[in-house]
């Protein structure tokens, strides 16, 4: 993992909709909640500037990160976030605490590399369509990978490529694959681009002569 995250955090003690909307609104900082491992939960405010600019890297959702709270550093990923439905600002979120030693699930994204030079694309006139772009991971905090890569380069027409197609990082494993073989589901593949039969042609010069003769 080649981000470092650190956030700087405050610790609340106000709970409801009331006090959130005042920490919002008079001190532009944002509501949180830190939990999990053997620590109470703690209710906590980020900077909205810097939660924001934190936001716009996409590492950011799958990446271990560091709360600055009360002088201690605490490691945790971002487990839900809640935005403004109209602006997108982020209005609460939710942060689990992690341990070294324990394994996590996360979910993280699908970078699909060489479709230009696909073998099913360049040589064989076929069009990429993707299934899925996310997937949930197991492994230890500090094997979280930021993405997982699918290489499309030698897929050929007609050729789809599986959950157990993908080569995943040491100690990384695929949540879905984990419930069984009926659960490798297809996350991209290589088709023919959909043509127009003749028969649609037809029918629509049909209803082209119809329409003559009725004026």
């Amino acid at each position: 993992m080649s981000n470092e995250f650190v956030l700087n955090a405050e610790a609340r003690s106000d709970k409801g909709k009331g006090a959130s909307r005042r920490l919002r609104r008079l001190q532009d900082r944002v509501p949180a909640v830190l939990y999990g491992g053997t620590a109470e939960p703690a209710m906590l405010s980020l900077e909205m500037r810097e939660l924001r600019k934190a936001l716009e890297n996409e590492a950011f959702y799958s990446h271990v990160l560091t709360l600055k709270l009360e002088g201690k550093e605490h490691q945790a990923v971002l487990r839900d976030l809640q935005r403004h439905p109209s602006s997108g600002f982020p209005i609460h979120a939710d942060f689990l605490r992690v341990d070294t030693s324990h394994a996590i699930t996360m979910t993280v994204p699908l970078h699909f590399i060489n479709e230009e030079t696909c073998v099913g694309v360049k040589k064989e006139g076929g069009e990429i369509h993707h299934n899925v772009s996310e997937v949930q991971v197991s492994c230890l905090p500090q094997d979280l990978p930021e993405f997982i890569e699918v290489d499309m380069a030698e897929v050929a027409l007609e050729q789809v490529v599986h959950l157990s197609d993908l080569v995943l990082p040491k100690g990384v494993t695929l949540v879905e694959l984990s419930h069984g073989e009926s659960h490798d589901q297809p996350v991209a593949a290589v088709h023919k681009p959909k043509v127009r039969g003749d028969s649609d042609d037809a029918e629509e010069g049909g209803e082209a002569e119809e329409g003559e003769g009725q004026e």
